[in-house]
């Protein structure tokens, strides 16, 4: 099944400038456009974890598997440049659900301009398992990271957040765009992607900053898919709680300097709303407010691997 598959991929993928040599070897060889670092980030997505198989089309499956990748880079203010997949397939499925997998991927890599150089494949008794790996370079700015927030830095997201399980987990639209636009035209300090929950992922970017954060929870952006959820769940909590922890919402969070928040939100440069929902403080923890000013801790809720 592997040099057929191998085969049908060879004869698949499109040609890509930077792909020196592709998949047939013991190794690919991609040509960067320019010295200097490498972005490089890998996740894996498991069957009955992260999907169900028997309830999902594969080719959303392996969308996703591209575009949390993506994300990553975007998280980065980063170009993506190449990318490796490498699937545990079960044996029951084999070669179809090797090419449904991959025509999921292909158009994300055809729309940011991404070499698949190759992976690798095996056949076993367990569940579907498919690893990405992806590298990608900073711009002439450097990479955008979970470190640099300082206290008074505005807090900023792209996007709206919660219900992403109701099917935008598989469906959304990485921010590498929207990241290297506002790192080229604006004074950036920190970034990072939400795919565990807003709050949780926001305590991390805090944490790294060695700062906390407050927020103001009526000024979340909360998705349609979140009140839906919400309405017919609500044991399960309210939209603002899907908001605040569902994770998988694949937006961004920035940290930027009040000035440049300021001309990022009159701007709106993006095809997506930019929205401020806090600030950094010098106190560490995450903590919210109320409309009278009143503040209290805010418990860092998400998905705990």
């Amino acid at each position: 099944m592997e040099s057929e598959f191998i085969a049908w991929l060879g004869a698949r993928l499109p040609r890509h400038e930077q792909l020196t040599l592709g998949i047939g070897d013991d190794a690919a060889l991609v040509r960067l456009r320019e010295r200097g670092d490498l972005l490089i980030s890998t996740d894996m997505l498991m069957d009955t974890v992260d999907f169900h198989l028997e309830q999902v089309d594969p080719r959303r499956i392996g969308r996703k598997a591209m575009a949390v990748n993506l994300s990553d880079i975007a998280a980065m203010a980063g170009r993506p440049l190449a990318a490796v997949v490498s699937v545990a397939l079960p044996r029951s499925a084999g070669l179809p659900l090797a090419k449904a997998l991959c025509e999921g991927f292909l158009p994300l890599a055809e729309q940011f301009d991404l070499a698949l150089a190759g992976g690798d494949t095996n056949s076993w008794d367990g569940p579907l398992v498919i690893s990405v790996t992806i590298l990608g370079e900073p711009t002439e700015r450097g990479p955008l990271t979970r470190r640099g927030a300082l206290p008074g830095d505005v807090i900023l997201v792209t996007g709206a957040f919660g219900g992403s399980i109701l099917g935008r987990q598989f469906d959304f639209e990485p921010r590498v765009a929207e990241a290297l636009a506002l790192r080229a035209r604006y004074e950036l300090h920190a970034g990072i992607d939400v795919s565990d929950g807003l709050t949780l992922d926001l305590s991390r970017l805090a944490a790294a900053s060695g700062c906390g954060a407050v927020v103001e929870p009526g000024k979340i952006p909360i998705a349609e898919a979140a009140r839906e959820f919400a309405e017919h769940e609500p044991s399960r909590g309210t939209a603002l709680d899907h908001a605040l922890s569902d994770g998988e919402d694949f937006e961004l969070i920035l940290a930027a300097p009040p000035d440049a928040a300021r001309q990022m939100l009159a701007d709106q440069p993006l095809g997506v709303p930019l929205t401020a929902i806090g600030q950094v403080v010098a106190e560490p923890g995450l903590w919210q407010v109320d409309a009278a000013g009143a503040r209290r801790p805010l418990e860092a809720r998400g998905f705990l691997h």
